[in-house]
């Protein structure tokens, strides 16, 4: 039986059995045991390649094995062995998908969590009543690395589960077939089986019968005692004929079934066992294969998995690849408490109360017989003034003056000395030398002895004198020098030196060589005459009340901006666009948007709406500075139209810099401190609607410039938002970076407002459209 076989038998590839012979084989002694639990396994990376290597290429098969294969697959059992293997490899792989669709669900779940866990923390961490500044932006890094972590996780349980449904379908795919093949393969065994059976059953008969007419022909009668008395007895060659008629056909009946049984079993063991043997080999190969397949996927993806991870941790930086994400410890190493600390305390610098000189004050009575000597003394006090300056303003303003105590605030307003700005007209210096000539014709040496008082004059204005003011400003004096448009720069910005209020009354000072000098000039006023050459906004306050005092009065009443500002150009630029207020800008320029602006805005547009990070990373602190002294110089330059990237060093991130420099160096915030307030408690709304309504409110009243460019800015904005699935900057993100240098900050309140000025700046992006028009 074993030698009837088909002519393919030789080429069915090798079973189990043969490949565990083989995996024996391979170990290191040739024994007979396989290795158990990896101990003979390959020790690292190279001889595991080694060993998938030569497992791919088998070495040519033992003879008696491959013999004792084809005998195996040619029996009986060959079928029935072949279908209990093709049963445990779809349980294999049932029991893989299983475990894939398990883990699966745990590293969804754990990835869903992770994401959420940083998303809030990340948004609680930006409460007013967190920490800011560097470590804000640190714990910022590390929660956009989790999030990245876990969107590596849930791709990966993606994957877990797409393979689950592969290994799925696979097995069921093989069950069916294993089903078909169990019906057809064994069919046909079963068959030959029968055939065998009915055989033997026949040849029993047969073998019967001749023993029976054996008897009869030899006169054997012992076994048939009990039949001789029968009424109807047979005579002995009438039994012995009878006999051999039956042994006869016994033996035809039994000669056709081995005939048949031959014939079914040569066709079983010629065809249709080589054919289910084939089949189900193929299909054991096609599942163990799949499973293979599938193991090796999930090896490969949770390789990934922790490579992707171990990235965003710690990602790899090229030479040239300095603006790249940081990785976590670079940004927990970052993090400045000394710097955060000082960022906090120096917001609260420019509230700090006025360190008012204690000085002994003499009263004026007492010391009028000593008025002859207070010309030589360079620290006279304040309140002796109105005494010595009898021919000066009128008793209204002397009594005025009296009663202000010395402020130390205008010493912090005169700025270095140096040649006129610019934006001074042409006439500029011969006003400011007729201004002290005026002076001195109209009152006695002695009362110009005070720079501090004259600014804190100015500065302390009585509401008589601020109504004058608004007189003569509804008059037009003042439209004259802006066309009409002065009063918005008066009563919201502070006027630089080109929109000095007093260069219109010019004509009303008489020329230098009619008014005298007095002697004493010289000994006590020519150092402050020294600093104040180059600014005029010291030598306006030494004199008396002219007719255009009002309008000084203006000019200080806005000054304290201006004081304050501590990012001041460089000396000497040409047309300076950085610590201007817009109205200024507008005035001088006639554009609604700085040109600063407007390339900012244009080159991040074109370069950097796909940049990730984009107005988060820091730029070069060099460019920053080379293009805003180029902007303070000439803005008009060709060399800054930022259509080209080599103007700004094609380094977007410096163009991002640049703009949030000259945010926040506007003496006025581009949301303005008046309306500071207001808009923190609209952001408290907690309706969206009434916030959003009550910030637009706000907003329509804001001046034509402010309004114009944070309409400019807030659509900029809102198409990088629609590219934060490549920038990964959304309106909060956004808005973390822009709350402080729009609104700007309350030193008193800097830290508590922190929150809102992001909530704010979020909510107008977010309502982008609602609020402005995208014309």
């Amino acid at each position: 039986m074993a030698d009837v076989r088909s002519p393919s038998d030789d080429n069915l590839p090798a079973t189990n059995e043969e490949q565990r012979d083989r995996t024996s084989s391979m170990s290191l002694g040739n024994t007979e045991t396989p290795p158990q639990n990896g101990a003979n396994g390959p020790a690292n990376g190279a001889s595991a390649a080694a060993a998938a290597a030569s497992a791919e290429t088998p070495s040519a098969p033992n003879p008696e094995i491959s013999r004792q294969v084809q005998e195996v697959l040619s029996s009986d059992i060959g079928v029935s062995t072949m279908l209990n293997q093709l049963k445990a490899s779809i349980a294999s792989a049932k029991e893989f998908a299983l475990f894939l669709k398990k883990r699966s669900h745990i590293e969804e779940t754990h990835a869903s969590a992770m994401k959420k866990l940083s998303r809030m923390s990340q948004e609680t961490m930006h409460q007013p009543e967190h920490k800011q500044g560097s470590f804000a932006q640190a714990y910022t890094e590390m929660m956009y690395i989790h999030e990245r972590m876990a969107e590596n996780g849930i791709q990966f349980a993606v994957s877990l589960h797409q393979m689950h449904d592969d290994l799925i379908e696979m097995a069921a795919m093989a069950e069916r077939s294993r089903k078909g093949w169990k019906a057809n393969g064994l069919a046909a065994e079963h068959r030959v089986a029968d055939l065998e059976a009915a055989m033997r059953k026949s040849k029993a008969k047969y073998d019967s019968l001749a023993e029976e007419y054996d008897r009869a022909r030899t006169g054997d009668t012992s076994r048939n005692s009990g039949k001789m008395f029968s009424l109807k007895a047979k005579s002995g060659p009438q039994h012995e004929e009878d006999l051999l008629r039956k042994a006869q056909a016994a033996d035809q009946d039994y000669q056709a079934k081995v005939q048949t049984l031959q014939s079914e079993k040569a066709e079983l063991i010629a065809r249709t066992r080589p054919e289910a043997i084939a089949a189900l080999q193929d299909l054991v190969r096609d599942t163990d294969a799949g499973l293979a397949l599938q193991m090796q996927k999930f090896a490969s993806f949770s390789e990934k998995l922790l490579l992707s991870n171990g990235l965003s941790i710690s990602p790899l930086k090229g030479q040239g690849s300095g603006g790249g994400p940081r990785s976590l410890r670079e940004a927990v190493m970052a993090i400045n408490n000394e710097k955060d600390l000082s960022d906090v305390l120096m917001s609260h610098h420019s509230k700090l109360p006025a360190n008012n000189e204690i000085k002994y004050e003499k009263n004026p009575i007492l010391a009028t017989p000593r008025n002859p000597n207070m010309s030589h003394q360079p620290n006279a006090s304040v309140s002796n003034v109105p005494k010595m300056t009898p021919s000066g303003p009128p008793p209204a303003q002397n009594q005025q003056q009296q009663q202000m105590p010395p402020p130390a605030r205008p010493n912090n307003f005169q700025p270095p000395a140096e040649s006129p700005s610019s934006f001074q007209s042409p006439s500029m210096p011969a006003a400011q030398q007729q201004r002290p000539s005026s002076q001195q014709q109209s009152a006695p040496q002695p009362q110009q002895h005070g720079r501090s008082f004259s600014t804190s004059n100015m500065l302390n204005q009585q509401p008589s004198q601020q109504q004058q003011f608004q007189a003569n400003r509804n008059s037009g004096v003042l439209q004259s020098r802006y066309n009409g448009g002065g009063s918005t720069v008066a009563s919201q910005g502070p006027p630089q030196l080109g929109a000095l209020p007093f260069q219109t009354s010019q004509s009303q000072t008489p020329p230098p060589q009619q008014q005298p000098t007095p002697p004493a000039q010289s000994q006590y006023q020519q150092p402050p005459q020294q600093r104040q050459q180059g600014n005029p906004l010291q030598q306006h306050p030494a004199q008396g009340p002219p007719p255009g005092a009002p309008q000084y009065q203006a000019y200080n009443r806005q000054s304290p901006p201006l004081a304050g500002n501590n990012s001041a150009p460089a000396p000497n630029p040409a047309r300076p666009v950085f610590g201007l207020t817009l109205s200024r800008l507008y005035e001088r320029d006639g554009l609604p948007v700085p040109m600063v602006v407007y390339q900012c805005i244009q080159a991040v547009d074109l370069y950097g709406l796909g940049v990730e990070g984009i107005y988060r990373q820091s730029g070069s602190l060099t460019h920053i500075n080379k293009l805003k002294t180029m902007f303070d110089t000439d803005s008009s330059n060709p060399a800054l139209d930022f259509r080209n990237p080599e103007n700004f060093y094609h380094d977007v991130n410096s163009v991002t810099g640049l703009l949030k420099q000259f945010c926040r160096d506007l003496p006025d915030p581009l949301l303005t401190t008046e309306h500071h307030s207001e808009l923190i408690e609209a952001a408290k709304h907690d309706d969206d609607i009434v916030r959003r309504d009550s910030l637009h409110a706000i907003i329509n009243s804001l001046p034509d410039p402010n309004y114009a460019t944070l309409r400019s800015l807030t659509l900029h904005l809102h198409r990088v938002m629609d590219n934060s699935h490549v920038n990964r900057m959304n309106s909060h993100n956004l808005a973390v970076i822009f709350g402080p240098t729009v609104m700007g900050t309350d030193p008193s309140t800097s830290i508590a407002d922190a929150g809102w000025q992001i909530k704010v700046v979020d909510t107008i992006l977010q309502n982008c459209y609602e609020i402005f028009d995208d014309e």
